[in-house]
């Protein structure tokens, strides 16, 4: 299925959207850094009630100052196996999908395997973010230092011989223990945060994405958008989002949220 623009979107059907699920690293982000459209983006979100929850490949400890800084609902982050969000008080609640003896068990085995890939693929070296991953492992092919097609390829292989599940982001190569990812990640944190159940609500929510670890994301929502910066992506998607942005990253998440919420004022007055 070809993306659409975003502007075929149907208005009525935008205009129901109640709640947006989003990707961060060059969905929200441009670079690295939140950019002022896709945080004024958040803030709208928020002023019009909407709840908005992030799902990242991103490790805890790189995410946790963000849960308390951006106006979100929560982040789920390492691939839907942690989730956070500012408390009542104003500090930081965090829950997680395994137990700690699961968790402790898993971290060995997660750093044995990423020390055979090491020893594999010389060239492959572990994101900068590692120190702040609990349960999973991450090897970088474009943040800081690139790896070409083939070579992520053997790393992916390495990681599912080994009994991980393996994705590649827009910047990483994911890998963990579990059955666990974004979309099971999705229905945690609506149920934890909201009392709600995704699925019966998904005509209802948008997601918003970038690369090959959102494919299941756009698979299964009816309403699921791509960032133009996609098209790196694109021949690589076994499913495509529905509609892609003009714009890239943090602009393009912008245009979605202009959308959104352009459409509920149209289909009020």
């Amino acid at each position: 299925m070809d993306m659409l623009p975003l502007d075929l979107w149907p208005v009525d059907a935008r205009a129901r959207i109640h709640g947006v699920l989003t990707d961060i690293d060059d969905t929200l982000t441009t670079e690295g850094a939140i950019t002022p459209p896709a945080l004024a983006a958040l803030q709208r979100l928020r002023a019009a009630g909407l709840p908005v929850m992030a799902i990242t490949g991103r490790p805890a400890g790189w995410s946790a100052p963000f849960a308390l800084a951006w106006p979100v609902d929560a982040i789920v982050a390492e691939n839907g196996a942690v989730a956070l969000w500012r408390d009542a008080g104003g500090g930081l609640a965090r829950a997680y999908l395994q137990d700690a003896a699961t968790r402790a068990a898993n971290f060995a085995r997660l750093q044995a395997v990423a020390a055979q890939v090491r020893a594999d693929i010389p060239e492959a070296r572990l994101a900068e973010d590692s120190p702040g991953r609990e349960t999973d492992i991450a090897i970088d092919h474009s943040e800081f230092h690139h790896l070409d097609a083939p070579t992520v390829a053997r790393v992916v292989a390495l990681m599912r011989a080994a009994g991980l599940h393996a994705t590649v982001s827009s910047i990483h190569i994911n890998g963990w223990i579990g059955d666990h990812d974004k979309l099971v990640g999705a229905r945690w944190i609506v149920r934890e945060r909201l009392g709600r159940d995704l699925d019966a609500e998904l005509p209802h929510w948008v997601y918003v994405g970038d690369s090959t670890n959102d494919a299941r994301m756009f698979a299964h929502f009816p309403h699921s958008v791509g960032v133009a910066n996609i098209a790196r992506f694109q021949d690589a998607l076994p499913h495509k989002p529905r509609y892609v942005t003009r714009g890239e990253r943090g602009a393009g998440f912008a245009e979605v949220v202009s959308a959104v919420l352009d459409a509920r004022l149209e289909t009020r007055a």
